[in-house]
């Protein structure tokens, strides 16, 4: 029991399980992507409208549902005290700090590319997710109540914006989990290559949305 209460109170044990949890969640936005690109198909949202159905009328999907969300919150709880560990172990008090010298800007600043991402994952599902599932979406079939969304410049902005951030986050934290993993040594230039597909690729695909949707209305 000890060895165990050893592991996940130590930094690396910490560590290990943001690690294993941001890659699970890595997961998700493949998938999540991969269903919102049929929103671009040009068929008025038949496609997209048939997928959300689906998904709401699966068993499985609702479990799947359940385990993303609780890998959701152990990544943040983690992720926080990893954080906080990290900060109680380094000394505030250096006559001169040089923090560019010793860790790259991604690194530095992941705990605020972690909290700015929260925060546009609580507004994402209160527009998107809880409207489709509990409270309605007044009348709009799910394409049309993405395309009203992403037809307002401001809600658009604040999206395009947040997957930047994402970018950013998923730039460091993917690499960073197969440091902490002791994988990236081995298979280095493998995963860089395949971290572009995380930190670029998907946000693109992400953004893609507010801007299609936005030329769309206005033509």
């Amino acid at each position: 029991m000890r060895p165990t209460v050893t592991v996940y109170g130590s930094s690396i044990g910490q560590k290990i399980i943001s690690a294993i949890t941001g890659l699970f969640l890595c997961l998700f936005l493949v998938v999540h992507v991969s269903g919102n690109l049929l929103l671009f198909k040009g068929d008025e949202g038949k496609a997209f409208n048939e997928y959300v159905i689906a998904n709401t009328n699966s068993l499985l999907i609702r479990s799947i549902e359940i385990v993303l969300f609780a890998g959701f919150l152990i990544h943040i709880f983690w992720g926080i005290r990893v954080w906080l560990f990290n900060r109680r172990a380094r000394p505030l008090d250096y006559v001169e700090n040089r923090p560019s010298e010793n860790s790259s800007l991604p690194s530095r600043i992941m705990f605020i590319t972690g909290m700015l991402v929260i925060l546009f994952l609580v507004v994402h599902l209160r527009t998107f997710w809880i409207a489709m599932r509990f409270t309605g979406t007044g009348g709009l079939s799910d394409y049309e109540l993405v395309q009203a969304t992403f037809q307002s410049p401001l809600y658009d902005s604040f999206y395009i914006v947040c997957m930047a951030i994402l970018a950013y986050h998923l730039r460091q934290g993917f690499q960073s989990a197969f440091q902490t993993l002791g994988l990236r040594p081995i298979w280095r230039r493998a995963i860089d290559w395949v971290a572009v597909i995380f930190w670029l690729i998907i946000p693109i695909g992400f953004a893609a949305m507010p801007v299609y949707f936005l030329i769309k209305g206005a033509s």
